[in-house]
């Protein structure tokens, strides 16, 4: 250092003694090579900045890009050393240009740098953002084409980074597009119920898993399902389904239950008795295989003949035994869920009382994310159809908090806990706490709501509600504003919203004070608009709240001249027996006026009348029979006269 700085001395002793113009270009040299200086010292300070990681990936990334093949295998060795599940690393490769030459390297005949480039890919592309770049380079078709390889490593390494790839979209049409559909549910041809597997067919078996791990990720598209189908993957999954062991069930059964929302793979998953092996992998310790076992049960439970299976394979008692395991919200979200669809069977209600469903239930009525009281408050307004259980809930103290999830805002949990309530309040007991904690005011409440599902449901728990209350007049009346909005929802264009609206008004409109008020905001013409309807649900709670509505001042000539009458009398030749009941109960109301007697004898309905006056229904014989006197009686009128 000191001989250094000794020339340095003497350098500028030499230049203070030389010329002007020599002075000159030496400064012009200083300047230069300052310059180069403060360059140089930025790169490193630039580099110091960066992780050493970042540093040493880029480092690999140029011997692979550079290297020969023995350089490219020791680089992708070392690459594969380092943590790779950390985002640095991922952000580092995909930065620095790491993703393409990884890609790249796919295309090359030698195994080893495509065995050693998958590895990589399939760790890195746990990352968004990766496996977004993979498709945008073009480097999913690239893995796609490996799957013919005739090596298996090299085609379960392609499947599972197909697998962690395919989970957008763009993605999954991109696989579709290029064979891989195809190609994927191929690799599922193996044999793995063996006890004793040679280490080929160990090697299948990998090459199994892998490819039903990507069509678990490529059966969330629609067309993608039709495409395993097609291609024959329904029976391979079946078989594969058999399998004993727990890493290759996963992905089956989540393949499966993905694809169970499309009818042709419920069929398929019924008829090949699949049911049979989803319900005795219930029975795992595996908490994940048995979500997706339940998630399977509760899509293919559509079907009343499948989940007449799951009651013979004796699958009840174990989806209830799940319910104790409330610390894994997502097992205990499938596990409510398949319960709730199963148990729209009465059979299989009555076998969820045996197994103490209910109870277990209601306990699960507090404290619970929104996607599990959904399903619990829909089991139990399924096991509230069956008489004994309507007081099990009471019992259990399950009113209170179904009424307190009346002030929720999740629209699917406020439409089935109105339908809960509705059922429970057809017991007369069940009323009277529900009154009592207010809850007709929160259930009238939700017809703000501007879903129509919660309307719907809404109005007919307001029919329960009105039908078992002591003084359903006086309560009626004390809702400010109720009947004004009940009148309001007439003007929707939803056929369920509009049955369930005329169904309740069919109910207030027993009260003769509660009608006027009816009357006074419009309901004649409102109700008189809808009867040109087809909708038989409809047409029924139509007729029957007409019926109701005849009973106040000048209503009955009101609906004629409205010209509700003419449409009424089509309804006789409705198919459904219900519609005709309540159809011949409104024309025997409405004929007491005269000359709506002459529109139905215009319409010709005495033909329809003397038809249906054969029925074995009393009611409907009356009101028919009532109907024909009136008109007989204006005929004989008008021939005295």
């Amino acid at each position: 250092m000191m001989e250094r700085q000794t020339d340095g001395h003497q350098m500028v002793e030499s230049k203070k003694t030389a010329g002007a113009t020599k002075v000159e270009l030496s400064s012009e040299s200083s300047s230069g090579s300052e310059g180069e200086e403060e360059q140089s010292t930025r790169r490193t300070e630039s580099n110091m900045d960066l992780p050493a990681q970042y540093l040493q990936i880029q480092k690999l990334v140029k011997y692979l890009k550079e290297g020969d093949q023995t350089a490219t295998v020791l680089s992708l060795c070392a690459m594969l050393d380092m943590n790779l599940m950390q985002e640095p690393s991922q952000i580092a490769i995909r930065e620095v240009g790491g993703l393409e030459v990884l890609i790249n390297l796919l295309d090359t005949d030698e195994v080893k740098c495509k065995i050693g480039s998958l590895k990589i890919l399939r760790t890195i592309s746990h990352n968004v953002q990766i496996r977004q770049t993979i498709v945008d380079i073009g480097g999913l078709q690239s893995i796609v084409k490996i799957l013919d390889s005739p090596v298996k490593e090299l085609k379960a390494l392609a499947a599972e980074t197909i697998g962690h790839v395919a989970r957008f979209r763009r993605a999954r049409r991109t696989v579709r597009k290029n064979g891989g559909i195809k190609k994927l549910v191929n690799l599922l041809d193996c044999v793995p119920n063996l006890a004793n597997l040679t280490a080929k067919q160990e090697k299948d078996v990998e090459v199994a898993r892998c490819g039903a791990l990507a069509l678990w990720s490529c059966s969330k598209s629609r067309k993608n399902k039709e495409a395993i189908r097609k291609a024959g993957g329904i029976p391979l999954l079946g078989r594969l389904l058999k399998s004993p062991q727990e890493n290759m069930l996963i992905p089956v059964v989540g393949t499966l239950q993905e694809c169970a929302s499309e009818e042709s793979y419920r069929t398929a998953i019924q008829s090949d008795d699949m049911i049979k092996d989803l319900v005795k992998n219930l029975n795992s310790d595996n908490d994940e295989l048995q979500m997706h076992c339940a998630s399977a049960i509760f899509k293919c439970a559509e079907d009343k003949k499948t989940r007449d299976l799951v009651r013979k394979y004796k699958g009840l008692e174990p989806l209830v035994s799940l319910l104790s395991k409330a610390h894994n919200k997502q097992l205990l979200a499938a596990a409510t869920r398949a319960i709730w669809k199963c148990s729209m069977c009465k059979e299989n209600g009555a076998k969820f009382q045996d197994y103490r469903a209910l109870e277990s239930l209601v306990g699960l009525l507090t404290d619970q994310p929104e996607e599990v009281l959904v399903n619990v408050v829909g089991a139990l307004g399924e096991f509230a159809q069956i008489p004994s259980s309507k007081a099990s809930i009471r019992k259990c103290g399950g009113i209170k908090p179904l009424v307190n999830l009346l002030t929720g805002t999740n629209q699917a949990l406020l439409a089935n806990a109105t339908k809960t309530v509705a059922a429970c309040a057809t017991d007369r007991e069940n009323m009277e706490i529900i009154d009592k904690l207010d809850g007709v005011r929160l259930v009238w409440s939700l017809l703000k709501n501007p879903c129509e599902d919660v309307q719907s449901s809404t109005a007919w728990a307001l029919c329960s509600c009105i039908e078992n209350a002591k003084d359903a007049g006086e309560m009626v009346r004390s809702l400010g504003g109720g009947l004004e909005l009940i009148i309001n929802l007439l003007k929707s264009t939803n056929n369920e919203v509009l049955a369930s609206i005329c169904a309740a008004i069919a109910k207030i409109a027993k009260d003769k004070e509660n009608l006027a008020v009816l009357t006074d905001h419009g309901v004649v013409p409102l109700l008189a608009k809808l009867t040109n309807t087809t909708d038989d649900r409809l047409r029924r709670h139509l007729a029957e709240a007409i019926g109701h509505c005849c009973m106040w001042g000048s209503n009955r000539a009101s609906f004629g001249e409205a010209r509700a009458v003419a449409p009424l009398v089509h309804y006789l030749k409705s198919k459904d027996t219900a519609v005709h009941l309540s159809t011949a109960m409104a024309l025997y109301q409405l004929s007491k006026n005269p000359y709506n007697c002459i529109t139905m004898h215009k319409k010709r309905v005495v033909k329809s009348l003397i038809s249906i006056m054969g029925s074995d229904n009393e009611r409907l014989q009356e009101a028919a029979a009532g109907c024909m006197r009136n008109i007989r009686l204006l005929a004989l009128a008008n021939r005295n006269a």
